[in-house]
């Protein structure tokens, strides 16, 4: 841990200043009860019943609404400061965004995969982990889950679930506004207004508003970039049909334009070295990638940006059949993405006399829709029986339709022209094997070139869909008041199936940098099917006031995929199989009094590990979604809180990864080296947080006080090399985060001011790689970012 000792020492004064501050409170209230300093009871959902955090055999961090909101996160990427076990992948836009939990997640550009980490939003499943990734507002709770979940929850559970849940309307009449002011024109709106429509049926309505310049600034057009503009709604209605059935619709609607995300030139790219947005490093040095972390310009003639557009709708019903729960939920969701980006990296590219070579240009525009049906069902016993369970079935459908289009640079630096020009003349004008001569006499007749400022395009059509239905149970039997014993089954059928065409927009059918040529025009589609029965084990036994321990056997699995992407080749028309895991977790809970610890050991195996892996067999090196190969992940997890007093509280999390590769398959023809005991990309080794909370108070006015503390390890953000060689560029260096904020809150919280400091060191550091050997993504939080927040409750 490369931590500098005075940064480390500013974070420990911070919250040790808040530990001095309770001790002088603590001996002004000496008679201070013993009820007042006990821990809260944190009660979670992620077992499909409304149970203690500290009674469930499960890996699970709980952040609550206020955890949350002191983060002042604009999304989900935001949270993985106060998870250590998670890591949000950002990509270049949000369709190839991911998450991964102890090292485990799948990160692809296919339509034609899914992640191995489920996200799950009031019970309702999504489809690809970029959708999670826009604003969050108005939630209860983010329960994260490690590990296999499969008995339990939706599909896609191999890994981890990410279990989000949003706040049900209560009978009150309320209102809520609240402004949220940043450096930098960064500003956050939200209003909510909720209260009972009759006796039976309460309502609320939120929205939200929220935009920001950017933090990179763009030297071409003078213009920030990297920043975003968003707004949403959600209505719920929570409806009591009767004295057993209630029912919960919501409706929801986000749209997004965001200029996010642009790569930084982090190390020289060579391609425009005179540009003053060239980075401030000598590159690679000894075989170490010397970053310039604070690099925050670009020299871009073509805004990346993403615009993002969903909307859902859900209805849960639930019903008592006797003793028993019956819930159903019903939900469909669109997802329309539409990404422009910017791919040659230089305002330079195609604008420079005819020459052959760079700089080149490379712009892209994808354009998906994704539409989504699930359906689940799922019967409960009661509670405090011998045997207590649960069975369901699951249905789920995904469609999606895309277009790609590159435009970019012609290519010739091989001849290639010449071929070209003789199959336009073979195909169009009828001319029988056309030549060298006639080739080249048609091609200086007609004028025909091929440089860098001669545009060529082609756009690949794509459509792909997933049919999974699944029956699952789960259960635990009481063998005696302490010692109970755990089990759960799940039958998965999935079906996937895709098309793919490309086709060349150029007239004369000309390639260029990464668009080929008419000749190479394709159409290819397969489907795949598969079925897998998984399966849970394990005990649990209660140590009365000194907690609870268990152990566990789960297995995994999540569907087979294709590689479906623009450019995807004959050999991408084959399957990749499905991915599956074995989990071991041995954990510890306790939960008396002041403290609360949760602890657990885990060692998983997964077989079939779908991950982008390095690919010769073209002649050129690419990233291409396979079966990778075995790859396992193991550790230790702590999370600890300590309510020390009534009014200040101590929390601190820790996560021990090495997740590595056992075995990995190379691409056919291909001979890879034994990159056994090498680093799964964005995997820590070591990631903590420490947080206080402290509230006090002052001429009749609640002083709250939060600061925060979290450290992440060095990370690779590729897969080794065919060689087996990590590229020293894919490193991602360790950084540390300080966050404090100072809340004053007026007349029983109708009025509350906060003042926010965000990465108070200032610590500069990337999140991404993003490949090219220079390319990485520098996130908000990279910066030192001061705000201020006010909130009216009516």
């Amino acid at each position: 841990m490369n931590l500098n000792k005075s940064k480390l020492y500013l974070a420990l004064t911070a919250v040790l200043t808040l530990a001095h501050q309770s001790a002088l409170a603590e001996q002004a209230e000496q008679k201070e009860s013993v009820e007042q300093t006990e821990i809260e009871v944190i009660t979670v959902t992620s077992q499909k019943r409304t149970e203690r955090l500290s009674e469930i055999p499960v890996a699970v961090s709980v952040l609550n609404s206020e955890q949350i909101n002191n983060t002042f996160s604009g999304g989900l990427e935001g949270m993985q400061m106060m998870v250590p076990a998670v890591s949000f992948r950002k990509g270049s836009t949000s369709g190839n965004s991911a998450i991964t939990v102890r090292g485990i997640g799948t990160i692809s550009f296919s339509v034609a995969s899914e992640p191995s980490v489920s996200t799950v939003v009031d019970g309702v499943v999504l489809g690809r982990s970029g959708q999670a990734f826009t604003d969050l507002y108005d939630l209860e709770r983010i329960e994260v889950l490690r590990g296999p979940q499969g008995t339990l929850f939706g599909k896609n559970a191999s890994a981890g679930v990410v279990n989000i849940t949003t706040k049900r309307p209560t009978g009150a009449t309320e209102a809520m506004v609240e402004t949220t002011l940043f450096q930098d024109n960064e500003y956050r709106l939200k209003g909510k207004v909720q209260g009972a429509l009759t006796d039976r049926v309460n309502a609320s309505l939120v929205a939200t508003k929220s935009e920001f310049d950017g933090n990179i600034f763009n030297v071409y057009n003078n213009e920030w970039v990297n920043g975003y503009d968003k707004q949403g709604m959600r209505l719920m209605l929570d409806a009591e049909l009767s004295d057993k059935t209630n029912l919960l619709f919501i409706f929801e609607n986000t749209e997004a334009n965001d200029d996010c995300c642009a790569d930084v030139e982090g190390l020289p790219s060579g391609r425009n070295p005179a540009s003053a947005a060239a980075p401030s490093s000598n590159g690679i040095v000894n075989g170490k990638a010397d970053l310039d972390l604070k690099q925050r310009l670009v020299d871009h003639d073509y805004a990346t940006r993403t615009d993002d557009k969903q909307t859902g709708f859900s209805v849960q019903l639930e019903h008592e059949l006797g003793e028993y729960a019956f819930t159903s939920i019903t939900a469909y969701r669109t997802w329309d993405n539409t990404e422009y980006r910017e791919g040659d990296f230089t305002s330079i590219g195609g604008k420079t006399s005819k020459t052959v070579g760079v700089p080149f240009q490379l712009h892209d525009v994808g354009i998906q829709n994704w539409n989504q049906f699930s359906q689940e069902f799922r019967l409960a016993s009661p509670i405090g029986q011998a045997l207590e369970w649960q069975v369901g079935a699951f249905l789920w459908n995904q469609d999606s339709e895309s277009s790609f289009t590159r435009e970019a640079s012609c290519q010739n630096n091989a001849g290639q022209l010449s071929t070209d020009i003789g199959y336009y003349m073979s195909t169009q004008l009828g001319v029988v094997n056309p030549t060298a001569q006639q080739v080249a006499d048609f091609i200086s007749q007609q004028g025909i070139t091929c440089a860098s400022n001669d545009i060529v395009s082609a756009t690949a059509f794509m459509r792909s869909e997933f049919n999974n239905w699944a029956v699952f149970g789960d259960g635990r039997y009481h063998l005696t008041e302490d010692l109970r014993l755990l089990f759960g089954v799940r039958y998965t059928d999935d079906d996937v199936s895709f098309a793919h065409n490309r086709y060349s927009n150029d007239f004369y059918g000309r390639r260029g940098i990464g668009v080929r040529a008419a000749i190479d025009n394709s159409d290819f589609d397969n489907k795949a099917s598969t079925s897998n029965v998984s399966v849970k084990l394990g005990a649990q036994y209660d140590l009365g006031d000194m907690g609870m321990v268990y152990g566990t056997y789960t297995q995994g699995y999540k569907g087979p995929g294709f590689n479906v992407f623009y450019n995807m080749g004959a050999n991408d028309r084959l399957p990749i199989n499905e991915e599956t895991s074995d989990a071991y977790e041995i954990g510890y809970k306790y939960a008396v009094g002041s403290w609360m610890v949760n602890a657990a050991l885990f060692h998983s195996v997964i077989d079939g590990f779908q991950a982008n892996n390095f690919d010769n067999s073209t002649g050129v090196t690419i990233t291409r979604l396979t079966n990778a190969g075995k790859v396992s992940t193991e550790g230790f997890e702590l999370d600890v809180a300590w309510q020390a007093t009534r009014d200040f509280r101590l929390s601190a999390g820790l996560s021990k990864t090495a997740a590595e590769i056992d075995k990995f398959f190379c691409p056919d023809g291909q001979a890879c080296t034994d990159r056994s005991g090498l680093d799964v990309p964005f995997s820590p080794d070591l990631k903590y947080s420490f947080s206080a909370d402290y509230i006090t108070e002052w001429n009749d006015i609640d002083v709250l006080m939060n600061a925060s503390y979290v450290y992440t390890d060095e990370q690779y953000s590729d897969l080794p090399n065919n060689s087996g060689q990590f590229n020293p560029a894919s490193l991602l260096p360790d950084y540390a985060l300080l966050n404090v904020s100072i809340a004053f809150s007026f007349n029983d919280d109708a009025y509350r001011i906060t003042l926010i400091g965000k990465n108070l060191l200032d610590e500069n550091f990337f999140t991404t790689y993003s490949g090219d050997n220079f390319r990485y993504q520098v996130p908000r939080d990279a910066d030192r970012v001061l705000g201020v927040q006010f909130r009216a409750n009516f």
